[in-house]
C-alpha cells in the first residue's frame, strides 16, 4: 500500500509538474516578442472565424505558432469579442498583443472630408470615389440633408452607411441649435433655416461674415423685401453646378422657382449643403440694420443700411473689377 501511495504522489507531481511546465511555455510564447519584422496592415473581414484570423497572421508571420493563438483566444474566452475591421500590427508584436488589439477594436481610420457649400449631388460624387468605402450608392437623401464634415471611417464601411450618419449629423446639429434661436426670426421651421442657412454658406466663404450676412437676409424677409441673393438663380439655372461665368442680365430675369430677385421669400428648397456655421448665424443672426451687401475686393463683403450707401459700394466694386480686368 505504501508503494502505491507513492507511485500515486509521483504521478501526481509529474501531473503537476507537467502542467506547470506547460503553463510556462503557454505564458512564455504568447508574451514574448513576435516574429513580425515590420508593421504590417491587415483587413479581418466580418464574421471571420479565429482560425481564420490566425491563419491571416500566421501568413502575414505574425505567428510562431498559429494554434497558440487559437488557444488564447479561448483561454481568455474572447472568440467572440475579436472584432473586424483593418488593423495596423506592429513589429515584434505578442500574441497577446495581437489579441488585446482586435479586443479593443481600434482600427485604422479612413478619412472623408465633404467641404461647406456643396451641393448632395456633388456630396455623393465624392463618396462614390472614396476607395475604402464599399457598396453602391442606394440612398438619395435631399438638398440640405447632409452635414458637411470630416468623418472617420473604418475600411469595410458602406457608402450608404456613411451617407445616413452624415444625415444623422445635421439633424443633430438642427436639434442641438434649434432651442437657442433668436426671437422673431421670420422663419418657423427647421427647414427654412436650412434653406437660408445655405444660401448664407454660398454667399460667404469667411466664418466672420456669415452672422451679418444672415442678418442682411433676415433684416430683408422681415420687411418683406426680396432676398436677391444670386447663388440662388444660378442654383436654378443649372442645379448647382458652376456657372462658369457671371450672371446674365437675361438670367436675372429669368422666372425659376430659385430666383430671389423675382419670387417672395426662400426659394423651395436648400440650394446646398451648410454647415454647423451658416446654421448657427441664421438662428442667431448679428444685430444690424443691415439690408445689402456687395463684394468689396478684398474677399469679403461691404455692407449697408440703406440703398444709397450700397449703389455707393457697388460703384466702388465695379470700379476694382475694371482695374483688375485692365490688370491695374
Amino acid at each position: 500500500m505504501k508503494s502505491v501511495l507513492i507511485f500515486g504522489f509521483g504521478l501526481l507531481a509529474l501531473a503537476i509538474i507537467a502542467a506547470s511546465a506547460g503553463g510556462y511555455f503557454a505564458y512564455r510564447e504568447t508574451t514574448r516578442s513576435g516574429p513580425l519584422e515590420q508593421e504590417t496592415i491587415l483587413l479581418f473581414e466580418s464574421g471571420a472565424s479565429v482560425s481564420r484570423i490566425a491563419n491571416q497572421l500566421n501568413e502575414a508571420g505574425a505567428l510562431r505558432h498559429p494554434e497558440l493563438f487559437v488557444a488564447a483566444v479561448r483561454m481568455r474566452g474572447a472568440q467572440s469579442d475579436l472584432k473586424a475591421g483593418e488593423y495596423l500590427i506592429p513589429a515584434d508584436a505578442s500574441v497577446m498583443e495581437i489579441i488585446d488589439i482586435l479586443i479593443e477594436g481600434k482600427s485604422i481610420l479612413h478619412y472623408f472630408t465633404a467641404p461647406e457649400g456643396l451641393t448632395t449631388a456633388h456630396i455623393l460624387k465624392l463618396i462614390v470615389s472614396a476607395e475604402m468605402l464599399e457598396g453602391d450608392v442606394t440612398l438619395t437623401p435631399s438638398e440640405g440633408e447632409l452635414l458637411p464634415e470630416t468623418y472617420g471611417y473604418s475600411r469595410g464601411e458602406t457608402r450608404d452607411q456613411l451617407i445616413r450618419r452624415m444625415a444623422k449629423a445635421q439633424e443633430g446639429v438642427v436639434d442641438e441649435l434649434w432651442d437657442g434661436r433668436a426671437l422673431e426670426l421670420p422663419f418657423s421651421t427647421k427647414q427654412e433655416a436650412i434653406i437660408l442657412a445655405s444660401i448664407v454658406e454660398k454667399e460667404t466663404s469667411k466664418a466672420d461674415e456669415r452672422p451679418r450676412i444672415a442678418a442682411v437676409f433676415v433684416n430683408r424677409l422681415k420687411k418683406g423685401m426680396r432676398l436677391e441673393s444670386d447663388p440662388t438663380i444660378i442654383y436654378g439655372l443649372t442645379g448647382g453646378e458652376p456657372l462658369g461665368r457671371g450672371l446674365r442680365v437675361s438670367e436675372l430675369k429669368k422666372e425659376t422657382a430659385y430666383n430671389t430677385y423675382l419670387i417672395n421669400g426662400l426659394p423651395p428648397t436648400p440650394i446646398a449643403n451648410p454647415g454647423r456655421g451658416a446654421i448657427e448665424a441664421v438662428l442667431n443672426p448679428a444685430q444690424t440694420d443691415d439690408l445689402f451687401f456687395v463684394a468689396d475686393g478684398s474677399g469679403g463683403h461691404a455692407f449697408a443700411t440703406t440703398l444709397r450707401a450700397h449703389e455707393e459700394n457697388v460703384a466702388r466694386w465695379r470700379r476694382v473689377e475694371r482695374q483688375r480686368k485692365n490688370g491695374g
